[in-house]
């Protein structure tokens, strides 16, 4: 293992920014792994350590295959996550909305222009992402749609489920979007947490890129065979939405099997504690997404259902 600066940046009022990335084996491009863009995203950061700690014991006996380089950037945006903002501390803006970035631009194209001159021309890009809405998810490989994504390399992560989504125009400006422009197969990876760390899902997804690596050629490494993936499109999850504003209580949470009708969640009356809602399922299927914050306000999507095969 090497440990490099791939960027840095100068600031008046503080050290320096400074981008590592840690390079495991040597040779042709094969993977780019990319951990927190945002500031809130604790869980992505750990996942990418756990990572960096698997590969560093794989390549001291020699298990990384020859002629493959592995690049894993555990943190870009650790100035917004040293003081608990999700987004670039300065003017609020998301880094990963920025690529492929403008080396002469504001401060977070800049970035995203340094972060992406070292993460493209790899064959695979794998970025461990959060959703702009807060909430839990079931692990999940995600892709756009853009004309070059591969479901079939998706499902070699053994994830339950493969996500394919349309990009919209603000989708053009991410990492995964840019990496497919620029020829590289790019994954999403959503666990289920964000700002907190879950061992469970984070075992999970370190475990699902090993098993992508090893069954790419690119590691040795034993490990179990994982879930034959359901792929779908993110259109044709149903979306539920709060009725009314209120304290926010989870009765079904993500990877339950829910029937219609049946109660997902409450909404409290935050001044007399009385229940003034219920959410309801509108159809069968399992729980793909779940609203977490304490708080909801009316019509805030709240879930995100997949809905049975026969529907």
């Amino acid at each position: 293992m090497r440990k490099e600066v791939i960027y840095s940046l100068k600031a008046p009022y503080r050290d320096e920014l400074r981008i590592s990335g840690y390079y495991f084996g040597s040779g042709e491009k094969s993977v780019c792994i990319v951990g927190a863009i945002r500031g809130n995203e604790v869980q992505q950061l750990y996942i990418c350590s756990q990572l960096i700690k698997a590969l560093k014991e794989l390549e001291a006996h020699g298990h990384i295959v020859q002629n493959n380089e592995i690049l894993v950037i555990p943190s870009v945006n650790h100035y917004s996550m040293n003081i608990g903002k999700r987004f670039w501390a300065v003017d609020n803006t998301d880094i990963n909305r920025m690529f492929p970035g403008y080396d002469r631009g504001e401060t977070t194209q800049r970035i995203a222009a340094g972060v992406f001159d070292k993460a493209q021309h790899y064959n695979y890009g794998i970025q461990f992402a959060s959703f702009y809405m807060p909430g839990d998810f079931v692990p999940h490989v995600r892709m756009m749609e853009t004309g070059y994504q591969s479901p079939s390399l998706a499902n070699l992560f053994g994830l339950p489920y493969v996500v394919i989504r349309k990009p919209k125009p603000i989708d053009t400006t991410t990492l995964n979007y840019n990496w497919q422009l620029w020829d590289t197969n790019a994954f999403s990876v959503y666990t289920n947490e964000t700002d907190l760390i879950d061992e469970k899902s984070a075992k999970q997804a370190v475990s699902a890129v090993l098993r992508f690596l090893t069954r790419m050629g690119i590691i040795r490494y034993n490990c179990h065979s994982g879930y034959i993936a359901s792929v779908i499109e993110e259109e044709e999850l149903t979306t539920v939405h709060a009725n009314a504003g209120g304290i926010f209580r989870r009765k079904k949470f993500p990877g339950q099997e829910v029937h219609h009708g049946e109660v997902i969640a409450e909404i409290l009356d935050p001044y007399e504690g009385v229940v003034k809602a219920q959410v309801l399922s509108p159809t069968d299927g399992v729980i793909f997404f779940s609203h977490k914050k304490p708080l909801v306000m009316e019509h805030d999507v709240v879930c995100r259902i997949i809905r049975r095969l026969h529907e």
